[in-house]
């Protein structure tokens, strides 16, 4: 919006007060401007209206404006106030149909026709067909309609207010100006001073928009940043549904696998026992079927019967094979039955290892073994001979020049790089009071103010220095309170999401989430000005 277009949307909103209305009015018509025209003294009047005024000054031959009385030698040529036509277009457009006054013309006795207007002077309402035959006048001050209106009265001359006291903030009458109490004060119309509160008014209109805009903007980018964060929550919900969801198939597949070799198992382990049993159930018919035989002879009377059938020998072949089936029956319930756990063991085993191999690729948070880069150490930085403690020094420990080695801070960068994935490490600084540790890029500056972690946009650091913690990017500091518990603290990295986290260990407690987007591999960084801190 420029700014003529700004100043037109002021003016309209302006407009939405009484006053402010008012000034839309032509003071022949007292209605608001039909096609307004301005006159060469500034002045601006409906055509129709001082049309019909210059036709009756017409016969005098003198033209004079009936607002401020200045004298043209000719009858004035019209101009359109394009500016103003737009003005009273726009607020009829915009401006909601005006209530009702509840005030009614004092003139028209017979039935409650709506006021227009009200005279001060008069002290009376009047319709639209009263006004036009009202008395143009000065001392007729013709307002908007009112019901009261003593108030617009001095109370103590009963002269109508017209003048303001900008020594006793105080609206007066002219007799208040030149004999009252107000005489030799600074004093102003009431037009010019409503003039200048107006200027004021919009002054400050236009500065509450413009707060406005930027509180709108603030909404705006707040409401886009929930959407991503929604997003990422929508896709992280997602993620884990979908890990879940191939974690039960996994698990499924694996049930199946695990339970069809115990099933070949038993195969294997029941088909010889169901077999004997099956003979031995055989062996067990036979057996009976001689027992109730021999017990049919045993009740025989006729000892030639007995004798007779007695010669079938097979009635007492008892012992026949039975020594087999002892043997077979020793050896199965001494050496049968018995399931290769190993082998479910192992089916089990190797599987449960896929599925969570399976569910560490889709989740799991890697923890990086980080060692220090001895080049990379401050000449006051002492690296530990495992590579995982730096400790303050009061003497120069002399390390080999190295371009990469930082010269201003007591600082040193881990060796291992990260460019993508989920990562963690922890510091332990149970012995430090003051420390900065965080990730950077490896072209991080290594001399000059630059060069300290969190003082560029190339780091993401946070910091201790006594009780006092920081999160610290780009020199935009954050401070933390100053009751944090534990003397461990977690660095998360997740590089595609574009973040680095920092927690308090033992318990986890989460301080703050960096968000940016990386463009080049990330390091550990770590920062000691006293005593000693390790990786853990």
């Amino acid at each position: 919006m420029n700014y003529r277009n700004f100043h037109f949307s002021l003016l309209l909103s302006a407009m939405a007060s009484s006053d402010l209305r008012a000034e839309l009015d032509c003071s022949i018509c007292l209605n608001i401007y039909t096609d307004p025209v301005m006159l060469k003294c500034g002045h601006n009047f409906c055509r129709v209206c001082i049309d019909r005024v210059f036709d009756t000054q017409e016969g005098s031959g003198d033209y004079s404006c009936p607002q401020c009385r200045e004298e043209f030698k000719e009858r004035p040529s019209l101009h359109s106030n394009l500016f103003l036509r737009n003005i009273t277009q726009g607020f009829l457009s915009a401006s909601p149909e005006p209530e009702k006054s509840g005030i009614f013309c004092t003139y028209c006795i017979h039935s409650s026709v709506p006021a227009v207007k009200s005279c001060l002077l008069c002290e009376a309402s009047l319709c639209d067909d009263h006004l036009r035959v009202h008395s143009k006048s000065p001392e007729h001050v013709i307002c908007v309609p009112t019901s009261t209106p003593e108030n617009r009265k001095c109370p103590v001359h009963k002269k109508i207010l017209e003048y303001y006291c900008t020594e006793d903030s105080a609206c007066i009458c002219v007799s208040c100006s030149l004999t009252g109490e107000h005489r030799g004060h600074q004093v102003e119309t009431l037009q010019e001073v409503s003039m200048k509160r107006k200027k004021k008014l919009i002054n400050n209109l236009q500065k509450l928009i413009t707060k406005r805009g930027r509180t709108e903007d603030r909404v705006q980018s707040l409401k886009e940043h929930r959407g991503k964060v929604q997003g990422n929550v929508n896709g992280e919900e997602k993620r884990v549904l979908d890990l879940f969801r191939d974690l039960r198939r996994r698990l499924e597949d694996l049930e199946k696998r695990v339970l069809g070799e115990i099933s070949r198992q038993a195969k294997g382990v029941l088909s010889p026992i169901n077999d004997l049993i099956q003979e031995l159930e055989l062996k067990t018919e036979d057996l009976s079927r001689k027992m109730r035989h021999l017990e049919e002879l045993c009740a025989m009377t006729d000892p030639l019967a007995v004798l007779q059938e007695s010669d079938s020998g097979d009635l007492c072949d008892t012992e026949d094979g039975d020594d087999e089936y002892r043997k077979r029956h020793e050896k199965l319930l001494r050496d049968g039955g018995a399931l290769d756990v190993t082998a479910v063991s192992h089916t089990l085993g190797q599987g449960l290892s896929d599925v969570i191999s399976g569910a560490i690729g889709g989740i799991y948070i890697q923890k990086a073994d980080i060692l220090l880069d001895e080049d990379t150490a401050n000449n006051y930085v002492c690296i530990s001979s495992d590579k995982k403690t730096a400790s303050r020094s009061g003497r120069s420990q002399n390390h080999t020049n190295s371009s990469e080695r930082f010269e201003e801070y007591p600082q040193v960068l881990g060796n291992q790089s990260f460019s993508s994935g989920r990562h963690y490490w922890e510091v332990d600084l149970q012995t430090s009071n003051n420390w900065r540790i965080g990730m950077s890029y490896d072209h991080i500056d290594r001399d000059g103010d630059d060069s300290l972690i969190g003082a560029n946009d190339v780091s993401w650091g946070l910091s201790r220095v006594g009780k006092k913690y920081s999160l610290i990017h780009d020199m935009d500091e954050t401070e933390l309170p100053d009751n944090l518990l534990g003397n461990k603290v977690r660095v998360y990295l997740d590089y595609e999401a574009g973040q680095i986290s920092f927690y308090m260990c033992d318990p986890l407690h989460h301080l703050h989430t960096f968000t940016a987007t990386f463009t080049e591999p990330l390091y550990a960084v770590l920062g000691v000005w006293h005593s000693s801190i390790s990786l853990s």
